[in-house]
């Protein structure tokens, strides 16, 4: 039975925790979300797997039907070491967790162990020593640029008939494409953050760092369209200042934003099925593929290392052995 079969309640997992144990996970808790200014969704991820190691630690079912050996012996967290971290890893194997995910939880084990070395609850770093598993990177679906032009078009005629919502989910779609932005950091825009003149959008990205992007002419338009015919019919004396806001005035969620993406691009015929990060890997792409440089796509992404960026020279480069392989006399 894969994990994707059996959830593991972690809630309880954690309840069920010894409280010194608790309160070092609380600790680290505020630790991420006050100290380092992650998001609350990263902070609720990094967590999560924490719970499942110590839950594991401390005998507790994690995952799957995986069975937890009890490695405590009373000593709490500082009876984790290296066995402990291999052993949880290989019981979330057997238990059919994907590699990605395996990744995943062995970087967040590593940032737990090393934070608690520091904070003097574990004598040393046994993360340090742990061998992450490779992730698959799979290429990311991209829309090709006319789908893209199709896609926005479709949006544009309903934005025409100036119905309130149509402009602003006509305006949301411009500008993720346009800036390449997270839907966080969309759904975190306030009308003051976004600069029509210079055309250029001030977002808030990962660990609180501030960075500047600019949008096109067609972005510009659907914004201003939203803000002088769309917004002032949404808005509420007690809404937000955001520069989305829902159908009762309040600031728009990122699962709104997930839903609107998603129909709109399901709505033309032939496009690949994608949700808010699809449109920011097509917009990685076509900037690539219009000559920008990797630097300058990492800054306007937001990309905290060089080497994320680089997944979309894979993408670049298949379409064009794809072009090569079409139109070239001696491609085969």
């Amino acid at each position: 039975m894969t994990e994707s079969r059996k959830r593991v309640d972690l809630h309880q997992v954690r309840a069920k925790l010894p409280e010194p144990v608790s309160t070092v996970v609380a600790d680290y808790e505020r630790h991420l979300g006050l100290e380092r200014g992650l998001s609350a969704h990263t902070v609720r991820a990094y967590v999560t797997d924490v719970v499942s190691l110590l839950g594991f630690l401390h005998g507790l079912p994690v995952v799957g039907d995986a069975r937890s050996i009890d490695r405590s012996r009373g000593r709490g967290v500082a009876a984790l070491d290296l066995i402990a971290l291999r052993a949880w890893l290989a019981a979330q194997r057997s238990a059919g967790v994907s590699r990605t995910t395996m990744a995943r939880r062995s970087a967040a084990a590593r940032t737990f162990t090393a934070w608690a070395h520091r904070r003097g609850h574990l004598e040393t770093d046994p993360g340090s020593r742990l061998a992450a598993p490779r992730r698959h990177r799979k290429l990311p679906s991209v829309l090709r640029q006319d789908q893209a032009v199709e896609v926005l078009d479709a949006s544009g005629k309903g934005a025409a008939e100036l119905d309130p919502v149509a402009l602003r989910d006509h305006a949301l779609l411009e500008l993720l494409y346009a800036t390449g932005i997270r839907v966080s950091e969309l759904c975190g825009l306030d009308i003051d953050d976004v600069d029509l003149d210079r055309r250029v959008v001030v977002v808030l990205g990962k660990g609180g760092k501030e960075r500047t992007v600019p949008f096109g002419e067609p972005a510009a338009r659907a914004v201003i369209d939203w803000i002088r015919r769309g917004r002032p019919a949404l808005a509420r004396p007690s809404s937000p200042p955001s520069l989305l806001l829902g159908a009762r005035g309040g600031r728009f969620q990122p699962a709104s934003v997930r839903r609107i993406v998603h129909e709109a691009v399901n709505a033309v015929p032939g496009v690949p099925v994608m949700g808010p990060h699809g449109l920011r890997h097509s917009a990685a792409t076509h900037l690539l593929e219009g000559g920008a440089d990797l630097r300058s796509v990492q800054e306007l992404l937001g990309h905290a290392t060089l080497a994320t960026t680089q997944l979309y020279t894979h993408v670049t480069v298949e379409r064009l052995k794809a072009i090569h392989d079409r139109a070239h006399p001696r491609s085969r």
